[in-house]
């Protein structure tokens, strides 16, 4: 398989989505989804010219970053995180994309202090308000960002969110408009020590329509390394 040739491509495409809604395609990261790949595969991704990857498993992720230690790569922490696994994530992760209590927040400021670090972190909403999935609801999003902006070892980025299963792009559209516009209202309460210029949101099947929405990050698996095995 052509990383380099699948990576042009979806580059081109986050370029062509930002054109078309006015935006600059430097202000949208890629963050290539490598969770399940072994790391030589990863390697050849990141010499055809990936920057960001995104990982969903600690014990996964810990053998994987050592394995590439030589790289010089940006490691997103992007699955659900147990507060018990707090630790173990902040030497290997620049980003957490995924706090979504006040607890996990805590357990993340306390290791991190211990380790010396400001460790940035977005929090996850889930705007499809589906059971089965993590992150708060939007009516308690305030109040958690609230909450955690006074842990000083946190540096609260922005939000990230999930969709529903979608049938088609278009679909997801709700869900990446009701995320920017939770991050407007958080941006208007002027919390201190909060910082949203981030949204974490789509992936491979509607990153384009993420993008039209407001994406500053968007989390690419399947279209850069193929299905998972």
């Amino acid at each position: 398989m052509s990383y380099r040739s699948n990576i042009e491509n979806v580059r081109n495409r986050i370029e062509a989505a930002a054109y078309a809604c006015g935006r600059d395609p430097r202000q949208v990261r890629l963050v290539a989804v490598s969770k399940r790949w072994p790391a030589d595969i990863v390697r050849q991704g990141i010499a055809a010219g990936i920057t960001d990857l995104g990982e969903n498993y600690i014990q996964e992720a810990k053998e994987k970053i050592a394995a590439l230690d030589d790289c010089n790569v940006c490691w997103h922490f992007i699955g659900h995180l147990q507060s018990n696994k707090a630790k173990f994530a902040i030497p290997l992760f620049e980003y957490i994309h995924s706090v979504d209590s006040v607890k996990l927040a805590r357990e993340i400021n306390r290791h991190a202090a211990r380790a010396g670090k400001v460790q940035k972190i977005l929090v996850q909403v889930n705007t499809g308000r589906e059971a089965t999935k993590s992150g708060v609801l939007p009516e308690e999003l305030q109040g958690l960002i609230e909450e955690i902006a006074c842990f000083e070892n946190l540096s609260v980025r922005g939000l990230m969110t999930i969709p529903p299963v979608c049938n088609t792009p278009d679909d997801a559209r709700p869900y990446f408009r009701e995320l920017a516009r939770l991050r407007d209202s958080i941006i208007e309460c002027s919390i201190p020590n909060v910082c949203m210029d981030e949204l974490s949101m789509g992936m491979s099947s509607d990153f384009e329509v993420a993008i039209e929405e407001g994406a500053t990050m968007v989390r690419i698996g399947t279209a850069i390394f193929g299905e998972r095995p």
